[in-house]
């Protein structure tokens, strides 16, 4: 049985092509990218050795191993931080697979008070899981207006997983997915991530297995919203990380003069109309 370590090393291995690292092309191979001999003697230790990580038949590789392999996986910065994130929850909660359980929900009253500062622009409290926890009522507005809010437990990695709306508020669906795919890895808990993903996986199909293995660190760029009212939106994202909750307070503002005038529109209420009484 593997484990998220060996398969995120694996899959860096068959994403490089040997001549990106200056390594001859020994013709055909039975699988893409670099041979397990190659990685393994970039990285100083033994194909045996390699092989076992891979199939998960070893699970507490030491530090000095984790950074060779990095260093032979030519990883950047975000990635080094996923491969010493996975081998820490392989060699500790995948070891010892305690039940999935799903994340609290619960929010300190002083983030929810920080949230109505922040009204009425664009803001939510957020966990990992995409569990959408309080936000502004510029957050429903915006987001909540393609129904991700339809939920009493609004969650984003299930909406953008089952929901057919969600193909379509987001421009940039693919890199979305998997962007909330990756999330799940860093969730509240290995235990909650673990409950999402076998509940995600029957209603969502290969389109999410597929990504969750693929361990692709996102490049997060502008939000693209394309909205029910009319116009596409263009947003940052801010993200405070509130470390002691396992939640995040993210903000969206405008990317562009034209998105502020469409949220200026979007977000300002209607003068109330004249009725006449006969």
């Amino acid at each position: 049985m593997g484990t998220p370590l060996g398969d995120f090393i694996r899959a860096k291995r068959d994403s490089i092509q040997p001549e990106t690292l200056g390594l001859p092309d020994h013709g055909r191979r039975r699988s893409p990218g670099l041979r397990r001999s190659d990685l393994a003697v970039r990285a100083g230790i033994s194909v045996e050795y390699l092989t076992r990580l891979e199939q998960g038949r070893d699970r507490n590789p030491s530090t000095p191993v984790v950074n060779a392999l990095a260093d032979a996986l030519s990883l950047d910065p975000a990635e080094r931080n996923h491969l010493r994130y996975l081998t820490k929850i392989t060699g500790g909660a995948c070891a010892g697979r305690t039940r999935p359980v799903p994340a609290p929900r619960d929010i300190r009253p002083t983030v929810r008070e920080t949230l109505r500062l922040l009204e009425p622009g664009i803001a939510a409290v957020t966990n990992r899981l995409g569990d959408v926890l309080a936000h502004t009522s510029g957050y429903a507005a915006v987001l909540g207006a393609a129904g991700l809010l339809d939920t009493p437990a609004p969650n984003l990695t299930r909406y953008v997983f089952t929901d057919p709306r969600a193909r379509t508020l987001f421009a940039d669906w693919d890199d979305i997915a998997d962007e909330q795919a990756f999330d799940l890895w860093i969730g509240p808990t290995a235990e909650a991530s673990e409950w999402l993903s076998t509940d995600l996986a029957p209603l969502a199909g290969p389109e999410f297995t597929r990504r969750l293995g693929n361990h692709l660190v996102p490049r997060r760029g502008p939000l693209r919203l394309h909205h029910p009212a009319g116009p596409e939106l263009r947003l940052h994202r801010e993200t405070l990380e509130l470390p002691d909750d396992s939640q995040q307070l993210l903000v969206l503002l405008p990317a562009d003069d034209e998105t502020a005038a469409h949220l200026d529109r979007l977000l300002t209420p209607a003068p109330p109309r004249l009725r006449a009484i006969s």
